[in-house]
């Protein structure tokens, strides 16, 4: 940059080249940057400087002499960057940034700034001297202006000692800036710059970081990226068998540029920052010398201070469509494939989001699926594609909703239906009807356990007749860690404590928990992989008799235990006493 000006001033013939030479040497001892130095010692002045610059780059000047700039300006760059950079930003309009510097040619500052405030940066030039008084001037020290209006406009406070007065006109400042930037960002809001936001999402670090976040959690066997922004902190989570762990922390300025690469992938509205909003990524990659496919389902949602963004893997390799490996107990699996046989009627599959019920119907569906059956879904999203299966995507805002996806199916000659979930009465009436008209019927629900299912499907209103009549058989069922085959250790009870957990005194004297160790293979956490849990009730004659009287759920739980149901803690107990997973897995997706 010294040598630069230099030379620009001879070959304008504005200095000779003993006053170059002279302006070198006085730099050597007192320092300072070349430009300021020649103005100094009287050689060319402030104004030629900065008009030659901007002949040179083909950049607007500036007297910043003669500019006075907006106090809310000045706080979108803090003291530190712009001191790093010698530079003063001047004015924003829209989604653009006017700042005043030395050296237009920098680029490491342009793009600094940008990532920081989010805007884009239109540079003009101004002369070293007039920028490094214009930051003495506006960064040295915070104006009095606002506090002192704020307080003549307070007079009941007590101001009576200096001490007092210092500590509310400090309170205040600090609120009248709150204020300054809640108003900016209502501002920015109102004014966003779609071709701002996309070419944020195309800068090369913003690309190579969302690929790297995405690769990561690939390799790591995420089901979940979670990007949550917070007041000063932009957090990345990964969903690792159910658990989510801390991966990354992004510096703060990144936070606008991953929100907006992450929309561009996944095809969605950009501008729109004031509404939830879904998408699909899916992207190709090289795996162990093959091409390999992924989706991600895409979640956006507005939070106080940003987006946060909830990418789901769906992984075609990793769906488990062979029933026998899902973690059934014998018995329970031969009475969910008996009723996945059966012509007509309906099987219901429950739990939280995120307990395996897609994966479970999936696998039923892939039993059945053959030749002779016409299937049909229904799905909110449609998360895999399954071969020989018409599958049709939910579209709540024009109205393709469960219930009318529905009733086009009943004209579609089905044989088997799958309705991705039973939200509503008009849903759970066609699906019963449907079930009673020579249509095998399956689909979830949100509820605690199997028993409690019956009494959720009455409480949106289906008759209990209608419910007995229809229903065959409810799965319900969790997701637990597994142990780490590598790292695999007994790890021995008191039998007090195994009693409590759920054992019989018999059992609880030979069984021998075990639990890992941990080892780079699970990430010392003792865990590899997840097992499911299932309470599988058959609704038998009996069961049907109870429905139809109005029984509770306790009564109907009972009974269905008596009749050899294996109840979900029961099922976790199974697996610790097989080695599978460990008491604490149980005891925490389940209860006694």
């Amino acid at each position: 940059m010294a040598v630069r000006i230099g030379e620009l001033l001879l070959k304008e013939k504005r200095i000779t080249p003993a006053q170059l030479q002279e302006a070198l040497n006085y730099q050597k001892t007192a320092g300072g940057k070349l430009g300021v130095n020649l103005v100094k010692l009287g050689f060319v002045k402030d104004e030629e400087i900065t008009a030659l610059l901007s002949k040179q780059y083909g950049v607007p000047s500036i007297n910043l002499t003669q500019f006075e700039i907006d106090a809310s300006v000045i706080k979108l760059i803090p003291s530190e960057t712009v001191q790093k950079y010698q530079i003063i930003p001047l004015n924003r309009a829209g989604a653009t940034l006017t700042i005043a510097i030395t050296d237009p040619t920098n680029v490491f500052a342009m793009d600094d700034i940008k990532f920081m405030t989010g805007y884009n940066v239109e540079p003009v030039v101004a002369s070293e001297t007039a920028v490094a008084e214009a930051i003495q001037r506006y960064y040295s020290a915070p104006t009095p202006q606002k506090s002192e209006k704020k307080i003549s406009a307070a007079p009941e406070a007590n101001l009576n000692s200096a001490a007092t007065l210092e500590m509310v006109t400090k309170a205040l400042e600090e609120t009248a800036a709150i204020i300054d930037d809640d108003v900016e960002l209502l501002e920015e809001m109102e004014q966003i710059d779609v071709s701002s936001l996309e070419k944020q999402g195309g800068e090369a670090p913003v690309i190579r970081l969302v690929n790297l976040m995405l690769m990561s959690a690939i390799q790591k066997g995420a089901s979940d990226i979670h990007i949550e922004p917070y007041e000063k902190e932009f957090r990345v989570r990964f969903r690792i068998d159910g658990i989510l762990y801390n991966v990354m922390a992004p510096p703060m300025k990144f936070r606008d540029a991953i929100t907006s690469r992450i929309k561009i992938m996944s095809k969605l509205d950009i501008a729109e920052k004031r509404l939830p909003q879904d998408g699909r990524i899916k992207i190709r990659f090289a795996a162990d010398g093959a091409t390999k496919e992924i989706d991600f389902r895409v979640s956006c949602l507005p939070t106080l201070f940003g987006e946060k963004i909830v990418l789901r893997l769906l992984d075609k390799d990793k769906l488990m469509l062979d029933m026998t490996k899902l973690g059934f107990e014998t018995d329970s699996l031969q009475k969910l494939e008996v009723a996945i046989a059966k012509p007509w009627g309906m099987v219901l599959v429950t739990g939280p989001t995120g307990s395996g019920k897609t994966n479970t119907l999936y696998s039923s569906i892939a039993k059945i699926n053959t030749p002779e059956t016409n299937i049909m879904t229904a799905e909110d999203p449609v998360e895999f594609n399954l071969v020989g299966v018409n599958q049709v995507q939910v579209r709540e805002n024009i109205g393709l909703n469960f219930a009318a996806a529905l009733r086009s199916f009943l004209r579609q000659d089905p044989n088997i239906i799958l309705v991705g979930e039973i939200r509503d009465f008009e849903t759970a009436e066609i699906a019963v009807k449907a079930a009673l008209t020579g249509h095998l019927v399956l689909s979830t629900l949100h509820t605690n356990d199997a028993p409690s299912t019956i009494n959720r499907l009455m409480n949106m209103g289906v008759e209990p007749f209608l419910v007995a009549s229809s229903v065959n058989l409810i799965c319900a069922q969790r997701l637990v860690r597994r142990i780490c085959a590598n790292c695999k250790a007994d790890h021995p009870h008191a039998p007090q404590a195994l009693v409590e957990a759920g054992f019989t005194q018999d059992e609880a004297q030979r069984v021998v928990p075990k639990k890992g160790n941990g080892c780079e293979k699970c990430n010392q956490t003792g865990y590899k992989g997840r097992v499911g849990l299932y309470e599988v009730m058959e609704i038998t004659d009996e069961l049907r008799e109870l429905i139809l009287v109005g029984a509770s759920g306790l009564e109907l739980k009972r009974k269905a235990v008596e009749e050899g149901m294996l109840t979900l803690r029961r099922s976790g107990l199974c697996k610790v006493m097989d080695g599978v997973t460990t008491i604490e897995e149980v005891a925490r997706e389940t209860v006694k």
